[in-house]
């Protein structure tokens, strides 16, 4: 199928060019990047062999209508200004969050601007018929790196636990705040120090968690959330506490987790007693869970670990289009990470 990356210049929109330079069914035609059109895709992704000698193009200058797949990474509020301009028969997948919110409020409350509505949410292992859903969809929308991790260490849960006050604290790496060059990500500020940012309950996720697993459980889930920067390039860890609603055992809950995914493709509930960590998953499409009871609090504890740019943003969109298109959702996919 003839593919077209548009915003390739990016952290994400590298990572989709790496996953898809081996995938079996896509074949990229075009790769946009607004300031850097006309440079070599190599200079600005120097690990990117299989693209030497291909430049990146303007977006005005691609033919829509001559592919059959396009992939958008652009920043937030930039997507649905494109999307007149590609024909209805184009399967289309969203990495920016344009489409994800289903409240026009809640967009004008966290991103601003015009709201451009709604897709198909794209995250197939939410437990209640996503991937159905998205296999019907020409245009999905990619859920964001910590709604995933998030949403899924919380959904298997939701008959457990008091979904109207859940408590997150995660961490992501550099690459999970973009490219563009800002003091605050650079080296000499970021290694060897961890900080919290968006504190407060304003970070953009909070509204598409909360209405991801308030679909899942059939009532309104708040969440408390504060997320944290990393002094790693890539990687997420998710810890979620709630309070459980009924007595129960870390046994208990392992068992029910471990029914909940044990189909899903790309994700792992890990043994008892072996915890997720960050590194096994660069690279990879998989998501990691590990639960625990504490009987002191009487709370629930999951901890998650995805790779941002896989699982939270490229390989998740690849994912969606193989389902999309008709493709095992594991196509061109790597389920092990690169580890140490």
């Amino acid at each position: 199928m003839r593919t077209a990356v548009i915003g390739g210049s990016g952290y994400a929109g590298g990572e989709l060019l790496r996953l898809l330079a081996v995938h079996p069914h896509f074949h990229v035609v075009y790769v946009s990047a607004h300031t850097n059109a006309g440079q070599l895709i190599t200079s600005v992704h120097p690990q990117l062999h299989s693209y030497a000698g291909i430049s990146f193009v303007a977006v005005e200058t691609i033919d829509f209508s001559s592919v059959e797949l396009v992939f958008l990474a652009l920043p937030h509020g930039e997507s649905a200004a494109l999307i007149a301009t590609i024909p209805a028969e184009v399967k289309i997948v969203d990495l920016g969050a344009d489409f994800r919110l289903e409240d026009s409020k809640q967009w004008e409350k966290y991103y601003g601007g015009n709201y451009a509505g709604a897709w198909v949410y794209g995250l197939p292992e939410l437990c209640n018929g996503q991937r159905e859903a998205i296999t019907q969809q020409s245009r999905v929308a990619n859920p964001g790196c910590y709604a995933t991790s998030i949403s899924l260490g919380i959904a298997p849960a939701v008959d457990l636990i008091d979904i109207s006050d859940i408590v997150v604290v995660a961490a992501s790496g550099t690459t999970g705040a973009g490219r563009s060059a800002t003091i605050n990500l650079i080296g000499s500020e970021v290694m060897g120090s961890l900080t919290s940012y968006k504190f407060g309950g304003v970070h953009q996720h909070t509204p598409e968690i909360e209405q991801a697993i308030s679909a899942v459980a059939g009532k309104k889930a708040t969440i408390s959330f504060t997320p944290i920067l990393a002094p790693m390039p890539r990687g997420i860890l998710s810890t979620i506490t709630a309070k459980l609603n009924i007595a129960t055992t870390t046994e208990s809950v392992h068992a029910l987790f471990t029914k909940a995914y044990k189909d899903e493709y790309f994700v792992d509930v890990l043994p008892i007693g072996q915890m997720p960590k960050t590194a096994s998953l660069t690279g990879s499409n998989k998501v990691h869970i590990q639960v625990a009871v504490d009987e002191h609090s009487n709370r629930l504890i999951i901890s998650v670990a995805i790779d941002n740019l896989g699982k939270g943003a490229a390989g998740q969109g690849i994912q969606n289009a193989n389902l999309m298109c008709g493709f095992h959702e594991g196509a061109g996919l790597s389920v092990d990470g690169l580890g140490v």
